[in-house]
């Protein structure tokens, strides 16, 4: 890592001080009030007005296991603050957004901000994967509906093209059948910023980006370097995610898992999402929110020096270097 990389990193851990103040303000009148817990820290979501909780639950991680399960699970995790739940419509076929419908049942979906993806490029087939999600969700409304795996140089423009997926997203957030629109993707950081500028060419401001944010990505093809600074100057909040890229940090050995998620915390990201499959992996998840305080520049870079080897060449970020993570390059009639 570049010194000038590294005093980077330390300023954007500062900046994070500044979530804390963000999370006090007031929700704007279209902002929807959720039940907080003390024990979970809250977060601005961009320029909604909304506020989400700093640590959300990952959807592809609740479609394993047994279906009772996972929904004890989710309902857990919402009684306990944790108020941002992920999915999207690929995630196990579908079981993932199933079972999720299932748990928000009963009281549950008024504690959530519900967000899901969608694959397809085409304003035809988007609405046909948004209905889908709809049903299976078992809800009228999503809170945010997120294009799914940028992951291409020309996926911005195929997105925002006459006909494109971009066309049926603003339509369903006119009909009120979402409430904001963002996109995803975890390749390479340049792509994100490409589909940022497409979006501004067009006129159109996303409310969210997903990326992935650990102390690998600090090092190579870095989104917390090239994309973070530039969301949070347009207000588009960040959504971190692949904080153990698929358990490949963990199994390294490189650090506590509860220091990495406070690390991905620590910058200023709106919320950390992370897989929760089991029991033990929801308990580690509600630790590091309750526990949660700033990482100092310090620590910060105790962490950066451990990882910066293991890092070299995305060896530990294998979405970013090889296609083994790429659902719509699997599936490309996801993207019809």
């Amino acid at each position: 890592m570049q010194r000038r990389d590294f005093i980077k990193s330390l300023t954007i851990a500062g900046v994070a001080a500044s979530l804390g103040a963000d999370a006090q303000t007031t929700p704007s009148p279209t902002a929807l009030k959720r039940p907080e817990s003390p024990n979970m820290p809250y977060r601005a979501l961009g320029r909604t007005g909304e506020r989400v909780s700093a640590i959300g639950l990952g959807g592809a991680h609740i479609g394993f296991g047994e279906e009772d399960d996972s929904i004890t699970l989710m309902r857990r995790a919402a009684d306990s603050g944790i108020t941002f739940f992920d999915n999207a419509w690929a995630y196990g076929n579908g079981r993932s957004e199933e079972r999720m419908g299932k748990a928000l049942k009963d009281g549950y979906r008024s504690k959530v901000f519900l967000m899901t993806k969608t694959d397809s490029h085409s304003a035809a087939g988007w609405n046909k994967q948004l209905e889908a999600s709809l049903t299976r969700l078992q809800t009228d409304m999503i809170d945010l509906v997120q294009i799914h795996e940028v992951i291409r140089m020309g996926d911005p423009e195929a997105v925002f093209a006459t006909g494109g997926a971009m066309e049926a997203a603003v339509a369903a957030k006119k009909a009120g059948k979402i409430r904001y629109i963002g996109f995803t993707g975890h390749k390479d950081p340049s792509i994100h910023l490409h589909m940022i500028e497409t979006a501004e060419k067009h006129g159109f401001h996303f409310d969210t980006a997903q990326m992935p944010i650990n102390i690998m990505d600090a090092h190579f093809r870095s989104f917390q370097h090239q994309v973070i600074p530039v969301c949070n100057a347009k207000g588009i909040g960040v959504l971190a995610m692949k904080t153990f890229a698929f358990g490949a940090i963990i199994k390294a050995k490189v650090a506590d898992p509860i220091d990495m998620l406070h690390y991905s915390m620590t910058l200023p990201v709106s919320v950390v999402i992370t897989g929760m499959d089991t029991m033990p992996r929801l308990d580690q998840a509600l630790t590091a929110a309750k526990s949660f305080k700033p990482m100092t520049q310090e620590q910060i870079a105790a962490l950066l020096a451990k990882s910066k080897d293991l890092a070299a060449e995305g060896h530990l970020e294998l979405f970013k270097t090889s296609p083994s993570f790429d659902g719509t390059t699997h599936n490309p009639d996801h993207l019809v």
